[in-house]
């Protein structure tokens, strides 16, 4: 069973992580202290070009200005026109120019933020790239036939011209009313950040990508994660209102968490987020992995260690490194480490150990949604990979440099600081005479200096005519030191020259600075139209209306009463204007058609006449229905007062018009001209017709008993009530069917008369 898990007790940091049978998948966290600046789109400003580089300096609205290259330049922003075969950068471009451009690499040490021009919205089912029409794509995630399938729904979307779509992994299966509508948010969003990118001069920010809680939920969210649990409040209603919007079908997963005991600790993945922290990791059969970070690269170095359970070296070597590339797939994902990465395996002499390690590193790869490419293993045991770094690693966002090894992870002993600081007091002595050095160092290394090497101290002060004064600092540690030199003495004595560190008022002051220098951006969240109506699993009248219930806010719920309203009115008049005409007219039309149809099978007029009687019951049972299905359908919109006035007019009607059915009845089965009801009911013969003939239209067609048929439509049509239209109608039938038939049914009717 996957769940996903947010943990937010804490307000200074937020985890979400994902688990399966409370096996931890994927981490990912947000620092409140820290801004995160990838996928926000910014106006910016570029303050330098350099043709060596093939790129340009931009400036963002940051301290640290941004690396924009050439081939991340889209043609529209291109300021000057040459016919140039080969263009360089600075043949399109000029400093002083303003673009619009988005983060795509956070900075990294010292280098600054990668920046492009070609900007990408992304949805939950798909990527919109605006301003690049060759973008377009499916995700290389998406294989055999769900690629097909996805490919032709994408195509049928509606895009504007020059803009391109990416289908994501989430879209598959999805419909293709749910990725339209994403797609017109993206839309709409998009016109939104264009119309600001003019409001005011740049730098400044225009769009802020979502915080973790959506983006989350819109890149980790599958179909097979059945929970997502939330143990605060605020974070619950915004992952339920975002889901709600966006996946209105899922909104039952997402739940509160209430117990006591902590979240990540209940389902026992508190220890397993703490491996991501450590150099060391050890693996089930007791080997273990040791993770080193250079500048360069991230090396991996797999050890036996206690893994004895082999029968020989080689499978011992085997079983390790099976269990070390999953763990190494695992914490790549863990610690989002990118960049070069260099394992190094235990040595095996048979190949085919070494292809079996390398299919099970690449099958554990294929859970990381990272781009990787891996090599094969060499002779030498080392296999190298590549994975694409999505944001900064756990070692870069939460852990610091070391004040005392500077990151390095080592430092020297006293007795070698102490001969350095002597060499330097020794440099600085041989550059001028007359002068006062002063160190500043730490206690253990100005115990070894004035006691074991005090004579090598005053043979430079007596060499170089300089005062040296060394005073023991209880705040620095090794390596720190601070040597000064100066003409002149000061009034203050040596042991007040020692000041506290300013480190961590400077640290509190920065970390206050970033907060208040934040940029605030000029298009917020814009609110996502509802589409519940067109979802997969609402198709019926019962849903539509569950769903508008559901997702209304009191603006949609009033705008709905409003219409509801008008549209009761509308129907209103149109039953008034409308009623009885409308009826008779379609009834007659009806009637009509019937009749001819009938004449044109030959049948005789007693036979047509019951068949206009059905039909005009039918047609009279049907009309009242078709004018109470306009307001049941807008039930959800309509206040209670008005639907109970419209409920109580459409149960009075069809009663109304259900007597007069039975009365109109009555007179149409009548068999003679003069005959009052008292006659229709002693009358033996005509009891029985009605029911024969209701048997017949039931269940034997027309065209199989015509011989029969033929005899009782003579008795008939002797009791027809119109005497007009009956030598009428049958007049054409003579011109129009040559039929001989009709002749004897004319005679024998007239001689009865």
């Amino acid at each position: 069973m996957k769940r996903m898990l947010f943990n937010a007790t804490q307000s200074d940091e937020l985890r979400v992580a994902t688990i399966s049978d409370n096996k931890l998948e994927d981490l990912d966290f947000e620092r409140g202290n820290k801004e995160q600046r990838k996928s926000n789109i910014y106006k910016a400003v570029v303050t330098r070009v350099e043709p060596s580089l093939e790129a340009a300096f931009v400036n963002y609205g940051v301290d640290r200005h941004g690396f924009l290259p050439f081939k991340e330049i889209a043609p529209e922003f291109y300021s000057k026109k040459t016919r140039k075969k080969d263009i360089s950068i600075k043949d399109v471009i000029s400093e002083g120019q303003e673009l619009i451009i988005q983060v795509s690499k956070e900075e990294r040490g010292n280098k600054g933020a990668a920046l492009t021009s070609y900007l990408s919205l992304a949805g939950r089912y798909i990527v919109l790239m605006p301003n690049n029409t060759g973008g377009g794509g499916i995700s290389r995630r998406v294989e055999g036939e769900e690629r097909f399938e996805f490919k032709e729904i994408l195509s049928q979307v509606k895009v504007k011209k020059g803009m391109s779509v990416i289908g994501r992994t989430a879209g598959i299966g999805s419909t293709l009313e749910e990725i339209q509508w994403d797609l017109d948010y993206l839309t709409q969003l998009y016109d939104a950040i264009a119309g600001a990118a003019d409001a005011q001069p740049a730098p400044f920010l225009i769009y802020q990508e979502s915080n973790l809680v959506v983006r989350a939920i819109r890149d980790y969210f599958h179909k097979d994660i059945e929970e997502i649990l939330i143990d605060k409040k605020e974070i619950f209603d915004q992952a339920h209102q975002f889901i709600s919007h966006v996946m209105p079908a899922y909104a039952d997963r997402v739940k509160f968490y209430e117990d006591e005991v902590s979240l990540f600790t209940k389902y026992g993945i508190e220890n397993q987020i703490e491996s991501a922290f450590l150099r060391e990791v050890r693996l089930p059969s007791g080997g273990e992995l040791v993770i080193d970070h250079t500048e360069a690269l991230v090396s991996v170095d797999v050890n036996s260690s206690r893994s004895t359970k082999g029968r020989s070296i080689e499978n011992t070597a085997l079983s390790t490194n099976l269990e070390a590339a999953d763990e190494v797939a695992k914490q790549l994902r863990l610690r989002d480490i990118g960049g070069l990465v260099v394992i190094d395996f235990i040595d095996m002499e048979n190949l085919k150990n070494q292809k079996e390690v390398e299919s099970r590193i690449r099958e554990a790869l294929k859970l990381d949604k990272a781009r990787i490419q891996t090599s094969k293993i060499s002779r030498f045991g080392l296999l190298e990979l590549s994975r694409q770094r999505l944001k900064p690693s756990i070692g870069e966002a939460v852990n610091g440099v070391c004040p005392r090894c500077q990151g390095t992870g080592r430092v020297r002993d006293i007795q070698s600081t102490s001969l350095y600081i002597l060499r330097m007091i020794q440099e600085e002595a041989n550059k001028d005479t007359g002068q006062i050095i002063s160190v500043q160092i730490p206690i253990e290394v100005a115990t070894l200096l004035l006691n074991e090497k005090r004579k090598d101290i005053t043979a430079i002060e007596a060499k170089t005519n300089n005062e040296i004064v060394i005073i023991p600092n209880r705040y620095y540690e090794i390596p720190k030191y601070n040597l000064e030199r100066s003409s002149q003495k000061t009034n203050k004595a040596s042991y007040k020259a020692v000041e506290p560190p300013l480190e961590s008022t400077q640290t509190n002051d920065e970390d206050e600075q970033n907060q208040k220098e934040r940029l605030e951006p000029v298009v917020k969240a814009i609110v996502p139209s509802q589409r519940n109506t067109k979802s997969k699993n609402n198709k019926t009248i019962f849903g539509f209306i569950k769903n508008l219930i559901g997702t209304s806010n009191d603006d949609s719920i009033e705008e709905q009463k409003e219409e509801g309203t008008e549209e009761i009115k509308k129907a209103e008049e149109i039953k008034n204007t409308q009623g009885s005409s409308n009826n008779r007219r379609r009834n007659n039309n009806r009637n009509r058609n019937n009749n001819n149809r009938n004449r044109n099978n030959n049948l005789n007029s007693g036979k047509n006449n019951h068949d206009d009687q059905r039909n005009e019951n039918q047609n009279k049972t049907q009309a009242p229905i078709k004018k109470e299905s306009m307001p049941v359908i807008n039930k959800t919109s309509i206040p209670k007062e008005v639907k109970l006035e419209v409920a109580n007019e459409s149960k009075a009607k069809p009663k109304r018009k259900v007597e007069k059915l039975e009365k109109v009845d009555l007179t149409k089965v009548g068999l003679k001209l003069v005959e009052t009801k008292a006659s229709v009911k002693t009358s033996p013969t005509k009891s029985k017709l009605p029911e024969e003939k209701k048997l017949k239209t039931k269940k034997i067609a027309s065209w199989q008993t015509k011989p029969k048929k033929e005899a009782e439509s003579t008795k008939l049509v002797m009791v027809e009530t119109k005497k007009a239209t009956t030598p009428k109608k049958a007049s054409p039938v003579k011109k129009a069917s040559p039929v001989k038939k009709a002749s004897p049914v004319k005679k024998a009717s007239q001689s009865k008369k």
